[in-house]
């Protein structure tokens, strides 16, 4: 099976080069892979990186840019049977990574599958927390429910054609897709040894547009959650208690105390402020969510 790895790139020249050295060193277990990558506008060297290792490189207007578009340009010029996805800062834990993503698809109607994620030193203290929360160490295939994650994930290629990304949600166009996939009676495996570390390289403010536009996104797949002011002042403290919890036990709590209340804080409020927007989103909003540099 030939695999087509498809990976959305801006300025993303820092992490791409061990990403795609990850990719050509993998254990394939008998299946080919290119590499597409779908750039919107760098200007690093990340698209000279791209070509010095032999990717397909496709292109979209940062005007036009939204998660689901992107991948839906990315998967047009892709050839495989089996689509997988990884952001252009993340990095394959192991040269299996790729392999055991892709092993599930097909296999007791499972047509999306998604892989473990982890932080590395450089990682926020609640970001670690959350990976543990949404990535556990035990796989499931398949797995209940519809969560996924286009950060580490594989689609088969006909599931994709009849059901392409939806293009105007700010994002968690992965969890839409799943949403429409159980649906339809297809079903989501999680791959836990298909991990990578998830590198985010962001200030305060863009922690709290990513999740400001994952609740608008949200409002869209699931109408029935809402996130008020109180709301989001309690899963605020309690999520900075939990995290100190978390510390102490590491004997971590001195030196990430001041920012686990920062992370969480820009987490809530960021959720609050996207659960309360409403759902048509300017172009100049949606381009300060996308790119907030």
């Amino acid at each position: 099976m030939l695999v087509s790895v498809v990976i959305r790139t801006l300025n993303e020249a820092r992490h791409l080069p061990a990403l795609l050295e990850s990719i050509a060193g993998q254990s394939l277990a008998g299946h080919g892979c290119e590499v597409v990558l779908v750039d919107s506008g760098s200007t690093d060297g990340t698209l000279d990186i791209a070509r010095q290792h032999g990717c397909r490189i496709v292109t979209i207007a940062k005007h036009e840019f939204s998660f689901g578009r992107s991948l839906n340009v990315g998967c047009k010029a892709a050839e495989g049977e089996a689509l997988v996805f990884v952001s252009g800062h993340c990095i394959p834990r192991d040269p299996h990574w790729l392999a055991r993503l892709v092993a599930p698809l097909g296999v007791d109607g499972v047509v999306y599958s998604y892989g473990g994620q982890v932080g590395d030193t450089s990682t926020h203290f609640s970001e670690h927390q959350i990976f543990a929360k949404y990535f556990p160490p035990r796989s499931q295939v398949p797995q209940q429910g519809f969560f996924c994650n286009n950060a580490n994930a594989a689609l088969l290629r006909s599931a994709w054609q009849q059901t392409p990304f939806d293009e105007e949600l700010t994002g968690l166009e992965d969890m839409h897709l799943a949403k429409q996939l159980v649906a339809q009676g297809q079903r989501i495996a999680y791959v836990a040894d298909a991990a990578v570390y998830h590198l985010h390289d962001e200030s305060w403010r863009q922690v709290k547009r990513r999740f400001e536009r994952e609740a608008i996104a949200l409002r869209h797949i699931m109408p029935e959650v809402h996130i008020g002011l109180l709301d989001a002042v309690r899963y605020a403290a309690s999520a900075i208690l939990l995290d100190w919890g978390a510390a102490l036990g590491e004997r971590k709590l001195g030196r990430t105390l001041g920012d686990v209340v920062v992370y969480r804080v820009c987490q809530f409020w960021g959720a609050w402020r996207g659960n309360r927007a409403h759902r048509q989103v300017s172009r100049a909003a949606k381009e300060r969510y996308y790119f907030p540099r």
